[in-house]
């Protein structure tokens, strides 16, 4: 060690009489540090003690210690009795920090809601499977698919039962497994009703992507099932799920730029193959308005919280196309709301992706760009204080869509309450798109019926956390 000291000395004090260079300091002073400890450990060992020196004191295996004993945490967390409630640690962030969310909370795997998946398309494989993961409050248990050799893939995948894999033909047998609890649909709109009626007869409650059916008339039938079967019905409407597309509706509802007058919104993409489920009427209903114009017309009746009165709609497909032989390439329309406000909304089938939404209010406006988007969502918000110009970009953290509104439903199955988005917000959304159809053959405004209650159609409002 004296040879060290000497070095150091020799390289702070004198460097260009040392004849040492940097490397050469460096490298001999790792191979002395390393021949000092291990004779220092090998002395120790001869008398029966470890013992590691430092500047701050000396700590011995055989319980001496000249160094105060810390404790081996910071202050006690608060821990909950209910086993699914978050343990509250200490806060030790900076109020000027973006503030973390609760700790995971995620009931034990025994206890959480079993659910059946019906569908093995893009949807599930690529988003609905994965999400199952980030579920606090759900998990995956059986499978049903047209393709037995790719449910087989699949189960050994997620450790699915074997004996928990059903054909189409074999659906009705999901109600003598008692591991199912919930069947979540994910098939062509035009298959929603039957297997959903199907389902709630076997008992099971019923989560169903959306659109909800192919018409309204199939909407009812499904909500009168399930109501017979005294099983719950949620609409897969992930947006309302969403924080950042919350945070828009707050600022919207408490007036944070004064009085909302227009609001736009859009979601458009190109699709290519003729042969697809979507490109077919009796399995989709419709082209892009009930698939992706969609989300415009449910999320800018969620950011109200009103019902439109009026809609003025205007269809159109590229003639030849064979895409849109059976159903429409592009659907505009706009909505009257009683308050007041227009909404201006497209969807179109043959365009580049794009999709957004924004509100425009008498001191500011605030949207979303990109928006409908199952990740990357980005708010905006600008408004004006006297000769600046703000624009900000907000943002929440963002959470996996799919699992907040699949963990919102367990919540509901399990503590008895009304989904946020049950049939009847389904049932509403095809009223209305009904009502664009009818505007776009006749070329007319065409009224509807007056919903003066807010958010007339919601049941329990989900927790964000």
């Amino acid at each position: 060690m004296k040879q060290i000291d000497h070095l150091v000395k020799l390289m702070l004090d004198t460097p260009s009489e040392a004849g040492v260079s940097r490397k050469e300091f460096l490298s001999f002073a790792g191979r002395s540090l390393a021949v000092g400890v291990a004779g220092g450990l090998a002395a120790s060992c001869k008398t029966g003690q470890n013992t590691m020196s430092s500047s701050g004191g000396t700590y011995s295996s055989s319980g001496s210690a000249n160094v105060p004993k810390l404790p081996a945490e910071s202050p006690p967390a608060k821990i909950p009795q209910k086993v699914d409630e978050p343990i509250k640690l200490e806060a030790w962030k900076a109020k000027t920090e973006v503030e973390s969310g609760p700790t995971p909370s995620p009931t034990p795997p025994d206890q959480r809601v079993g659910y059946a998946i019906v569908g093995l398309g893009h949807l599930t494989l690529d988003e609905l499977l994965p999400a199952f993961g980030e579920c606090k409050k759900s998990k995956i248990v059986a499978l049903v698919s047209g393709s037995r050799e790719k449910m087989q893939k699949v189960a050994k995948q997620y450790g699915i039962k074997e004996q928990s894999c059903y054909t189409y033909d074999q659906y009705d047998r999901l109600k003598d497994n008692p591991e199912v609890q919930a069947i979540y649909i994910v098939l062509p709109n035009g298959m929603h009703a039957e297997y959903t009626i199907r389902g709630a007869q076997a008992g099971k409650h019923i989560l169903c992507e959306k659109p909800m059916a192919n018409t309204s008339a199939e909407c009812q039938a499904m909500i009168d099932a399930c109501r017979k079967a005294d099983r719950k019905l949620m609409v897969a409407y992930r947006i309302q799920y969403e924080p950042n597309n919350r945070m828009i509706r707050d600022m919207i509802q408490s007036k944070r730029f004064g009085a909302t007058k227009f609001i736009e919104a859009f979601n458009v993409q190109n699709s290519a193959n003729p042969q697809h489920w979507r490109h077919i009427k009796a399995l989709a209903g419709g082209g892009a308005l009930p698939d992706i114009g969609l989300y415009c017309l449910n999320t800018v009746r969620y950011l109200l919280g009103e019902e439109p009165n009026e809609v003025f709609g205007y269809q159109y497909s590229t003639p030849g196309d064979p895409r849109f032989k059976e159903v429409e390439e592009m659907v505009s329309w706009q909505m009257r709301f009683p308050s007041g406000v227009i909404a201006n909304c497209g969807t179109n089938y043959g365009v580049h992706e794009t999709r957004r939404y924004r509100a425009m209010a008498e001191r500011g406006w605030m949207g979303l760009d990109p928006a409908f988007a199952y990740s990357g969502l980005q708010p905006q918000v600008s408004y004006a204080e006297g000769k600046v110009e703000h624009k900000e970009q907000p943002k929440i953290s963002e959470k996996n869509q799919f699992a907040s509104e699949i963990d919102h439903f367990s919540e509901c199955v399990t503590q008895n309450k009304t989904p946020f988005t049950p049939g009847e917000e389904g049932l509403q959304d095809h009223k209305i798109m009904e009502a664009i159809y009818q505007s776009a053959r006749e070329g007319r405004p065409v009224k509807l019926t007056a919903v003066n209650k807010k958010d007339a159609f919601r049941g329990t409002e989900p927790e964000m956390q």
